[in-house]
């Protein structure tokens, strides 16, 4: 790959503001080619970025971790996405949400909304009482729309899928996912992608920091930015996962195998997978994974229609041609110190153009 196009993109990126420091990987049918960090994790320490650097993951919590859950559960025989959620939870069979499926939910067709600040009630009562409250907050949402009529990207719809994923394991969805899915995808002792919460520990000079957070007064470093997460403890639906661009290539590339049908011991049967990553209509959504906008993707113009993705609120996002068989993870800290910048709004199509044309992919 020639990589000097890219090296000067990544450089421009933060010369220009768009990022302190990020860490950019492509790889083509299973064969990195390119990883590399530019810039600073840290504004205030100077301490430079690293391909070892650990991120807030932010959303991508949302396809690496809960979907991925919720599809190991379906494929052990243990719940149905088609499955009503009321079925699992019990406030569900209230009139207008008996009709929630676990689909609905993954898709972001449930009616919930996109999002509510739970976190300002929640951080006014006793820290034990947190999670079970925001269930009750949940119960009581109103529904925007009747389920499975619209497509509205939904926070609230994933912590649902937590508790699902809760209730069907008898685990908390970061244990749930570290002693089956992430213990066969990370060898013993490698940190690989995880839930730090509030139990584990990470030392500030191996993660990237995220905003000087208003509501918290303080740079946050080692603990999720997502006041929602933050406030029940760092493990939720929709957010709460770290991680390095080098685990989430380990699992994408996995993922690619299994769906192509050449993994030996695949994580998802290739069924699953077709299922999961082609949406069922035009306008619809994958499950849990994202697809290329219509009008300006952020995954540029050269990915094919068979592409996954997401995006994460912290400045990260992956892209996946299915056909193609090309990845490419960007990890960067855009909201350090404050999340106004939104330049990497521009920068994404024009980077993974950037990588497309330089990789010999396109011809």
């Amino acid at each position: 790959m020639a990589v000097n196009a890219v090296d000067a993109l990544m450089r421009s990126g933060t010369a220009k503001g768009v990022f302190p420091g990020g860490v950019l990987l492509a790889g083509v049918k299973g064969k990195i080619v390119y990883h590399e960090a530019v810039g600073y994790a840290d504004l205030f320490s100077r301490r430079k970025m690293t391909t070892q650097t650990l991120f807030d993951l932010a959303s991508l919590t949302k396809p690496l971790a809960t979907a991925l859950a919720l599809f190991t559960l379906h494929q052990e025989g243990r719940l149905d996405l088609d499955q009503p959620a009321a079925e699992i939870l019990p406030f569900f069979h209230k009139k207008e949400k008996n009709r929630i499926t676990l689909r609905h939910l993954l898709a972001h067709e449930s009616g919930f909304p996109a999002y509510r600040p739970y976190y300002l009630e929640l951080s006014r009562i006793p820290f034990l009482k947190r999670k079970s409250n925001l269930r009750d907050l949940l119960a009581a949402e109103k529904l925007e729309f009747p389920p499975g009529t619209r497509t509205l990207y939904s926070d609230p719809g994933f912590m649902l899928l937590e508790w699902v994923v809760e209730a069907v394991s008898g685990k908390p969805l970061d244990v749930f996912l570290d002693t089956t899915l992430y213990a066969d995808l990370f060898s013993p002792g490698e940190k690989g992608l995880f839930f730090p919460g509030i139990s584990h520990a990470i030392r500030h000079e191996s993660v990237a920091a995220t905003e000087f957070c208003p509501w918290r007064n303080r740079v946050m470093i080692g603990q999720v930015h997502d006041e929602n997460a933050h406030v029940v403890g760092g493990v939720a639906g929709h957010s709460g996962l770290f991680g390095r661009a080098m685990d989430i290539w380990k699992l994408l590339t996995r993922l690619l195998e299994a769906f192509h049908g050449r993994d030996v011991v695949p994580l998802f049967s290739r069924e699953l997978l077709k299922e999961a990553f082609y949406p069922s209509a035009p306008g619809k959504r994958a499950l849990g994974f994202d697809t290329p906008s219509p009008e300006g993707p952020s995954c540029g113009r050269y990915f094919s229609l068979n592409t996954v993705g997401h995006l994460g609120f912290t400045g990260t996002s992956f892209w996946v041609d299915l056909d193609r068989e090309v990845a490419v993870i960007l990890l960067t800290n855009r909201i350090h110190p404050t999340r106004r910048n939104e330049k990497i709004r521009i920068f994404r199509p024009l980077l993974h153009d950037t990588v497309m044309e330089t990789a010999g992919i396109l011809s």
